[in-house]
């Protein structure tokens, strides 16, 4: 799974949940391809953890074969923390329990190349499957 090998703070604030603040944000990076000729497309927002990249990582790595090429472009750097179960309130936030990364709608998440068209979207409705996100599978052609 994917992880930083280092991090400024163990902790990160969690940001506010304001659901007309999260709808108007669009992401500004990383919104078209640059490697591969399909790639998927957040249109909602999430956080996604670093196992769920590396479900969809894998089911794209069998769907596209050994010819086809898979770029991975976002990256878990954001700790998330957790408490244990049957914990009473208070006492503190919890123990880090892992990385995640919060996509914003527009964001390419992985690209795919060196496949026919019904491979690559194949693949990429697959890792769709794996992710808390809607999505949309596109194209250099669209583009």
């Amino acid at each position: 799974m994917l992880f930083p090998k280092k991090v400024k703070h163990r902790k990160w604030h969690t940001d506010r949940k304001n659901p007309n603040r999260v709808a108007t944000r669009k992401a500004t990076r990383g919104t078209t391809l640059h490697f591969g000729s399909f790639g998927l497309k957040a249109t909602s927002s999430a956080r996604i953890k670093s196992n769920q990249i590396e479900s969809s990582r894998k089911v794209i790595s069998r769907t596209i074969g050994k010819l086809g090429q898979y770029w991975i472009r976002i990256f878990p750097d954001r700790p998330y923390t957790a408490k244990a179960a049957e914990v009473g309130m208070g006492k503190g936030k919890g123990d880090p329990q892992g990385f995640c990364f919060e996509v914003e709608p527009g964001r390419i998440m992985f690209e795919v190349d060196n496949v026919t068209e019904e491979v690559a979207r194949e693949a990429l409705r697959k890792a769709a499957t794996k992710l808390p996100v809607t999505t949309k599978i596109v194209s250099k052609n669209d583009l």
